[in-house]
């Protein structure tokens, strides 16, 4: 799309990851500005279609995480209104998002998975759903929002499952806990880039640690064997693949490599990588080359609909 000029960024919006999407939009929208396109800005949270209808914008960059904008919602939206957008399509959008559906595509593609199984938030709340440890998840947030560790010996599974404020869904994914290194691996078009080790400065790779300043250590290359590096790169593509994601994606393992086992389990696919200024997807464009605007570019200039 090298005749496109202007371009309308899709950022904030109502999900639980709101505040992380404004400074990946923002990031987005100045590095399009400086790449020469004219950009406007729309925070989704409220008449998206009737902001889209004034902009009258020739594509959409979604920098929109969570629920509306990373789960084919959005994605509908534009296909509607026929505006090409970014990113993935309708399907593999609301295939993503839901971790238990994805992990059904990845089961059928031979992707290794964690054993896990959906049951209702507030049964988790009261008693295990599964030997401990394991792994609490709302089955369609992202970004560790509402992620629990249950380790072994725990008397209790968390009772926040069970409060009336909880807003994440009725039913919650209950994983085996994999030990290891945690990894990840950006696909660009169908190009894997590199693989990262995530070292978290928390007790576990959380929202703060993967959005604060300092809350992880990014390892790139990670310091893993060159046959687990290539393994991680094509189960990344193959699950892009799988979904039928476009554009760009990143995907997150946990390396077992504890107890003498070698073990990669894929955990998820991110179909709306984050674009912060601690964000994985840039540093692996970096490290083959391509720098911050021109990665964004890119991803501008890929947009269509039928996505």
């Amino acid at each position: 799309m090298t005749a496109l000029r202007k371009i309308a960024v899709l950022l904030g919006g109502r999900s639980a990851e709101r505040e992380v999407s404004l400074v990946s939009g923002r990031a987005c929208a100045e590095a399009l500005r400086a790449e020469g396109f004219d950009t406007v800005e729309i925070d989704a949270k409220n008449d998206v279609a009737r902001d889209l209808a004034e902009a009258a914008p020739g594509a959409v960059f979604n920098a929109l995480h969570g629920r509306w904008g990373e789960d084919g919602c959005v994605q509908g939206l534009l296909e509607l209104l026929r505006i090409p957008y970014t990113h993935s399509g309708v399907l593999a959008s609301a295939l993503a998002m839901h971790k238990e559906r994805a992990k059904d595509v990845f089961r059928a593609a031979g992707l290794p998975v964690a054993t896990s199984i959906v049951v209702e938030r507030r049964e988790a709340s009261v008693r295990h759903a599964m030997e401990p440890p394991y792994v609490v998840k709302p089955v369609n947030e992202g970004s560790s929002v509402g992620v629990f560790i249950i380790r072994k010996g725990d008397n209790r599974p968390p009772g926040e499952l069970g409060s009336e404020s909880w807003t994440l869904g009725e039913t919650v994914m209950v994983e085996e806990f994999v030990p290891g290194r945690e990894l990840t691996v950006a696909v660009m078009g169908e190009r894997a880039l590199g693989v990262t080790e995530i070292v978290p400065r928390t007790a576990f790779y959380d929202y703060e640690a993967k959005y604060a300043p300092g809350g992880s250590d990014h390892v790139l290359p990670a310091r893993i064997p060159e046959r687990i590096a290539k393994e991680a790169m094509d189960i990344a593509v193959g699950a892009h693949k799988a979904l039928g994601c476009r554009g760009v994606s990143r995907a997150d393992f946990r390396f077992d490599d504890t107890a003498n086992r070698k073990r990669l389990i894929l955990l998820e696919v991110n179909t709306q990588p984050g674009m912060t200024p601690t964000s994985l997807v840039p540093e692996q464009a970096r490290h083959i080359g391509m720098d911050f605007r021109a990665l964004v570019r890119w991803i501008a200039e890929d947009a269509s609909c039928d996505r």
